[in-house]
């Protein structure tokens, strides 16, 4: 079984590429809505609740953790991967990967948590990568309320991201890393600001279920080992209407969310 986490409900649009991309394989579920977000919280705070999650996790079956939440990523994946011998993906280093070979002219944007773009864990993996490449970051700490709230076409909504992407787009990027898994759900006015045809958006939620995807078909005798079947398990600390909306929006039909 692959385990998924998030601070929220964002990390379902991992959860949702993962059920397109290996429909084959059951998840488990586990959103920390009573907690969100965890892009304000210290870096202390997030690793507890990331190891409490991933605990979690493991109780109920997963032998793959997938740490969707790019703030918990950011801080935590290596203190996950010494203290658990399950495999630990994170959707921070495939969406750096894509946005390295994506960019044209060098210049790639990036917006996350307070938390995400603190850690400069974007930067320090571009440029391990591209050592020309230039990196603009930009924090965006309203947007996961406001995505958790359900207001995706909002007209504060709109604003709000105006002021946040203006910067990004007098740089001139070519390429935009969405590095927080909320953000896809705001994908459409995002292009809309950026222009579709002027800046490529990278989606973590993608290239993270990607990534697990080549795993698997690299590692046959894991495979084998892993729980197949279509009944996937959807697991929140505190339910909302707006998350209830918010995930139903994300996978196209009724999601049974329970509490825990």
């Amino acid at each position: 079984m692959i385990g998924i986490f998030d601070s929220g409900v964002g990390g379902m649009t991992v959860a949702r590429a993962v059920e397109t991309l290996l429909p084959d394989y059951q998840f488990i579920y586990y959103g920390d809505l009573a907690r969100t977000p965890y892009g304000s919280k210290s870096s202390e705070a997030i690793i507890e609740y990331s190891i409490e999650n991933t605990e979690f996790l493991i109780e109920h079956g997963a032998k793959v953790i997938i740490i969707a939440c790019n703030s918990a990523a950011s801080v935590a994946s290596d203190i996950l991967r010494r203290k658990f011998t399950q495999p630990v993906f994170e959707v921070i280093s495939p969406a750096v990967e894509r946005a390295v070979t994506s960019t044209v002219h060098g210049n790639i944007g990036v917006i996350g948590t307070r938390a995400t773009i603190r850690s400069g864990i974007y930067d320090l993996k571009i440029k391990q990568l591209g050592p020309k490449l230039r990196v603009f970051s930009q924090a965006c700490p309203l947007l996961v309320p406001l995505v958790e709230e359900g207001w995706l076409d909002a007209r504060e909504t709109k604003m709000i991201l105006r002021k946040y992407l203006t910067p990004l787009k007098q740089k001139q990027i070519d390429t935009l890393v969405l590095g927080c898994t909320h953000y896809p759900l705001l994908k459409d006015l995002i292009e809309h600001r950026m222009g579709k045809k002027r800046t490529r958006l990278i989606d973590s939620s993608i290239e993270a279920a990607l990534t697990l995807k080549k795993y698997l078909n690299d590692n046959p005798v894991f495979c084998k080992s892993m729980q197949r079947g279509s009944k996937n398990k959807y697991f929140v600390s505190d339910i909302t209407k707006a998350a209830v909306a918010t995930a139903e929006k994300i996978f196209g039909r009724p999601i049974d969310l329970e509490k825990v």
